[in-house]
């Protein structure tokens, strides 16, 4: 089995191995993964923390699934076609927000999935609806908050599934 990698993009003011992207990691340790977690500490630019990805996932040899928490969702995102990631799960991304530049027209060209909180105060939970829209993403909104850390043994679950699904075959429908 080639190598599989998932690699963890935390928030603006979180820390490389925080509770969610712990919590997490067990899970993609659990189907098989190797994982990393980008320390994006002191690199304030968007663009830098994207190139610092790039540089991270630049140095591992395999499939590559990608998960951000809210502004490491927009570097995902960003990054995601440039490293031909297998699949992308976005939690509370920081998605057409007013100071981050806009991201190009159909960016995402890899599976992906989406959990939001009804209730973030940080990111309107319409930008998340809007984007799964746009890329027909899988989108699960949860009765949280922009942490989500209410509702994690359920976000694990839905990470396990988008994990087990990247390995489903592909139905395709008549034209």
């Amino acid at each position: 089995m080639p190598n599989r990698y998932v690699v963890f993009s935390h928030g603006k003011d979180s820390v490389p191995w925080g509770k969610k992207i712990t919590a997490l990691a067990d899970v993609a340790r659990g189907e098989g993964y190797e994982v990393e977690s980008v320390d994006y500490r002191g690199i304030d630019s968007v663009r830098g923390r994207i190139e610092q990805l790039i540089e991270v996932c630049k140095m591992l040899s395999g499939d590559l699934v990608l998960v951000g928490s809210s502004l490491g969702s927009y570097v995902t995102v960003a990054a995601a076609s440039l490293l031909h990631a297998r699949g992308a799960f976005l939690l509370a991304p920081a998605l057409y927000l007013s100071g981050l530049p806009p991201l190009r027209e159909r960016i995402l060209d890899c599976p992906a999935a989406m959990v939001h909180g009804w209730h973030d105060q940080v990111v309107p939970v319409e930008h998340s609806v809007r984007f799964a829209r746009e890329y027909s993403a899988a989108l699960h909104l949860l009765d949280s908050d922009h942490e989500l850390h209410s509702q994690l043994p359920l976000i694990k679950y839905l990470f396990e599934y988008f994990l087990i699904s990247l390995d489903l075959p592909v139905e395709r429908t008549a034209s």
